[in-house]
This record gives structure tokens, C-alpha cells and sequence, in this order.
């Protein structure tokens, strides 16, 4: 990796986590696009797989935190007109995935 993508992928990141019911978090497309895969797959692996973490690892936001971030935040404009509520990962979480 060079040192601009480096820089690009830090920026990326810093972008991305955002303070949510008193945590940092990530939410679930940010956290896609910086694995590099679709946020359904995602969301399906994190499904399958929910016996192994933690109750606190994410939560799933309200509709009206999802208005409030779509509002507020603007790499987050695709997500005003999906049908589904975001998950937020907290930092824990982000760093066991």
C-alpha cells in the first residue's frame, strides 16, 4: 500500500466513525466499503454468525437516528431512501471484524 492510499484509507475512516448513542461507531456501509464487499454481505455474514459476539457488538438505528444522520452527514445521502435501518458496529466491534 502507498503512503497516499495510506492517507486516503485514514481520511476514509475518520470520515466514517461517528458518536451515536454515546459510542463511536461505524455504520454498516462504511464499514462494507472499507472490507471492500456489498453491505448486505455484510450484514448476512454478521447474521449467520450472531452467537459469536457480544450483545453490545452493533445495534440497529432508529428511524429516526437514520433521518438525523442522512441529514447531517453527506456521504450518507444514498442511504435516505433505502427501506433499511442501518446497523451501527461499535469500536469494539470494528476491531474484532
Amino acid at each position: 500500500m502507498t503512503s497516499r492510499n495510506s492517507i486516503v484509507l485514514r481520511n476514509h475512516v475518520v470520515k466514517s466513525i461517528i458518536l451515536l448513542r454515546g459510542q463511536k461507531v461505524m455504520l454498516d456501509a462504511d464499514l462494507a466499503l472499507l472490507y471492500g464487499i456489498p453491505t448486505k454481505v455484510l450484514k448476512q455474514a454478521v447474521k449467520r454468525n450472531a452467537n459469536r459476539f457480544p450483545s453490545d457488538f452493533m445495534f440497529e438505528l432508529t428511524e429516526e437516528e437514520k433521518n438525523k444522520l442522512v441529514t447531517n452527514c453527506d456521504h450518507l445521502a444514498k442511504q435516505k431512501y433505502s427501506p433499511y435501518l442501518p446497523y451501527a458496529f461499535t469500536a469494539h466491534s470494528v476491531v474484532n471484524l
